[in-house]
């Protein structure tokens, strides 16, 4: 059954919920912004079932399917993805290009080409994952796409291991939404299959993404108590 952006808790319901905890100072990658908090969202399911406006597909440079989240992709959406795929003449690795959903919920494929990872080569690796999933935002922004789900890219078959992954995708990530072009997307979701992804994403997500402040739940406070008086006057 599809499943839409606003069924998926966002981080600020995950601080609340204790899901994610408070890191100390000296973890803190980004400083607080309380808007992104409800912008960005982790779902642990199958990416085919979401119902957004596009999702990522961890690709191969051919774009004509393979193994993994690439194959249940292409299973899902059906032949004529294939079809339109054919047409694009492959991909960069680092590179992304956008094809239309067909038979998934969703309504654009985002086909981003992850490295295959290499412990010789880490620098070039750790370029080329950043590349594509500030490509895949960029492409989100520029064709006014409002939700975006990634997969957590290259850490399957291409092996690269998840917790460097992560970092990468949530610095990405939080840096694109600072920018200009971040505030044409609603709602970046973090999509994750097994428990020990969503474990890893969990921990490290509040470094990128810290919670608000207690001064500032405090003050939210206390507009409610404000508003809740005023009702109270006017019964």
């Amino acid at each position: 059954m599809p499943v839409g952006p606003s069924s998926i808790p966002t981080l600020r319901a995950l601080f609340r919920t204790s899901v994610l905890k408070a890191v100390d100072q000296s973890q803190l990658r980004f400083q607080a912004k309380a808007s992104l908090l409800d912008r960005v969202s982790l779902f642990q399911g199958d990416i085919t079932e979401l119902e957004v406006d596009g999702i990522v597909n961890a690709a191969n440079r051919s774009l004509l399917g393979g193994g993994g989240v690439d194959g249940a992709i292409h299973a899902a959406a059906g032949p004529e993805l294939l079809e339109e795929c054919r047409t694009l003449d492959g991909c960069d690795t680092g590179d992304a290009k956008m094809t239309k959903a067909y038979n998934l919920p969703s309504q654009h494929i985002i086909h981003a080409v992850g490295p295959v990872y290499s412990r010789n080569h880490v620098e070039t690796k750790a370029s080329q994952l950043e590349s594509c999933y500030k490509r895949s935002l960029q492409i989100a922004a520029d064709n006014s796409l409002r939700h975006i789900a990634f997969p957590s890219i290259s850490t399957g078959i291409y092996g690269y291991p998840i917790e460097d992954a992560t970092h990468i995708a949530l610095s990405t990530t939080r840096a694109f939404l600072d920018s200009p072009d971040g505030n044409n997307i609603e709602q970046v979701i973090f999509v994750v299959w097994s428990d020990k992804d969503k474990m890893v994403y969990e921990r490290l997500i509040p470094s990128y993404f810290p919670s608000p402040s207690e001064t500032e739940d405090a003050g939210d406070a206390r507009v409610i108590d404000t508003i809740a008086q005023s009702d109270a006057q006017v019964l």
